[in-house]
């Protein structure tokens, strides 16, 4: 199994899913878990009940992921800061899929359904950059940089360095 963590905009989910096409494993992204246990967006879950419960709900569905799948798993962009996350990461495969702000400013738009980048984008990207990049390559395996890359390109980095 390989995990991705990253910050939005990094590319997880989608390099998540052409990695487990290229390894012919299953791909799965926690946020789509939670929305389908949930039966709604991420980023009403954080409007009510509120960021802590979405939290909760993460840690949970993170922990299921690493217990059950058997693939390539996409993590949102958070959950690595929770210590109980980051304790069951230990010895797993992580990769950190490092991306500049200007690209993941690129990426995101206008950041609309992702619920922490409401109101200025460039400058809470920014933040959450300055915030969780070393939590990321505290959990980090393997880091590899997409700024400028496609996703398929950076699959099949991964792909190589992993096999």
């Amino acid at each position: 199994m390989a995990v991705l963590v990253g910050p939005p905009g990094s590319g997880k989910t989608t390099v998540a899913d052409l990695l487990a096409e290229l390894w012919d494993v299953p791909a799965r992204d926690t946020d789509a878990d939670i929305v389908a246990a949930e039966g709604r967006p991420v980023a009403e879950i954080f409007l009510d009940p509120g960021e802590s419960h979405f939290r909760a709900l993460e840690r949970a569905a993170v922990a299921d992921a690493l217990a059950t799948h058997d693939g390539v798993l996409a993590l949102g962009g958070g959950a690595p800061l929770d210590p109980e996350t980051r304790r069951l990461l230990a010895g797993q495969t992580v990769v950190f899929l490092r991306v500049g702000l200007t690209d993941a400013v690129k990426r995101v738009g206008l950041g609309t359904g992702r619920p922490l980048l409401l109101g200025n984008v460039r400058s809470r990207i920014k933040a959450l950059l300055d915030e969780r990049t070393p939590v990321y390559e505290s959990v980090a395996t393997l880091v590899v940089d997409t700024d400028g890359r496609t996703p398929e390109d950076v699959a099949r980095e991964i792909g190589e360095a992993l096999t």
